[in-house]
C-alpha cells in the first residue's frame, strides 16, 4: 500500500508544473493534498479525478477553505471511504478547511480498518496573530489525536495522519537549526507539542522511525527565498504520523525531489499489507 503526501501549494499551479502525470505513475493507494487554494468549481476533471495507474480513477474528497484560493485538503483514494469525516469541531479551524479524515474497511487494503487524514496545520511565520492561531490549532487538535489514539486502541482501527504539519521537530530536520530557534516552525513550544504527541500519547513518526539518522535527505520544504531549494537549506515538516501497528508496517519511504511541483516535496511511504 502506497500513501503520498504532498503540500501543493495550489493544485491548480502544481498541475500545471507535472503533478498528474508523475502521480500517474506512481500505483498510489492514497494521495493526501494540502493547501488546494481552490474550490470544486474552480478545477478541472484531471485535478479532482487523478489517475495514480493506468485506467485506474481516483475517489476524490475534497475539503475546501471558505476563503477563496487558501488552504484545504483533499483525500484521494483507489477504494471509496466508507466515511468521511471534515474538520475537528473548531470554526476558527474547521473554516480553513485544514483536516479531513477518510475511513476504509478492513479488507480493502489491510486485515485492519484504516483511517487515513489529510492535515493542514497553520503556519505561524507571517505574523504574531498567525502564530497565536498555531498556538490554537495545537491546542485543539492534540485532544483530536487523543481520541483517535483512543479508538486505535479500543476498535483495532489502524490511523495515519498525512500531512505539513508546519513543524521541524529535532535538530537534525532542518539545515540552519541554529538560526531558526526563535522562528515559528522550531519554536520549543512546537517540538516540545510533537514530543508529546510520539512520546506521552503513542504516535510515530514513520519517516524517522524508518531512517532515524536521516537529515538533509528527509527535507520536504525550502523557502522561494534565496537559493534554499538549489543549496538545499530545506525543512523536514511534512509528516506520515501513525499509529504503531501500521507504522511497523512501513518498509520505506522517500522524498521525491527531482520534479518541483511546488515549495514542497512529495513525501511517499509504502506499507506492507
Amino acid at each position: 500500500m502506497r500513501i503520498i503526501s504532498l503540500n501543493v501549494n495550489g493544485i491548480r499551479s502544481a498541475s500545471s508544473k507535472g503533478l498528474v502525470d508523475w502521480l500517474s505513475h506512481q500505483s498510489a493507494d492514497v494521495v493526501c493534498i494540502q493547501e488546494l487554494k481552490a474550490q470544486p468549481q474552480d478545477l478541472t476533471d484531471e485535478q479532482t479525478q487523478v489517475a495514480c495507474t493506468s485506467g485506474r480513477r481516483l475517489h476524490s474528497a475534497l475539503y475546501c477553505a471558505e476563503k477563496k484560493g487558501y488552504s484545504g485538503v483533499a483525500v484521494f483514494s483507489h477504494q471509496r471511504p466508507a466515511a468521511l469525516t471534515a474538520g475537528i469541531g473548531v470554526a476558527e479551524f474547521d473554516q480553513e478547511g485544514r483536516v479531513l479524515r477518510a475511513d476504509f474497511e478492513a479488507g480493502q487494503w489491510m486485515p485492519s480498518a484504516l483511517t487515513v487524514v489529510s492535515l493542514y496545520a497553520p503556519s505561524g511565520s507571517a505574523s504574531e496573530e498567525r502564530q497565536a492561531s498555531k498556538f490554537r490549532f495545537m491546542e485543539a487538535f492534540y485532544p483530536q489525536l487523543q481520541r483517535w489514539f483512543r479508538e486505535h486502541q479500543q476498535t483495532g482501527r489502524e490511523f495515519v495522519v498525512c500531512g505539513d504539519w508546519n513543524i521541524a521537530h529535532t535538530e537534525q530536520d532542518l539545515k540552519n537549526w541554529k538560526g531558526n530557534l526563535k522562528n515559528s516552525g522550531f519554536l520549543p513550544e512546537e517540538r516540545a507539542w510533537l514530543t508529546e504527541i510520539f512520546q506521552t500519547l503513542g504516535w510515530v513518526d514513520v519517516y524517522r522511525r524508518l531512517y532515524p539518522s536521516a537529515s538533509e535527505e528527509g527535507y520536504t520544504w525550502w523557502s522561494n527565498r534565496g537559493q534554499a531549494w538549489a543549496k538545499n537549506v530545506g525543512w523536514r515538516i511534512d509528516y506520515q504520523v501513525a499509529t504503531p501497528g501500521l507504522a511497523a508496517r512501513a518498509s520505506s519511504a522517500f522524498v521525491h525531489k527531482a520534479s518541483r511541483f511546488s515549495d514542497h516535496a512529495p513525501l511517499v511511504v509504502d506499507y506492507a499489507v
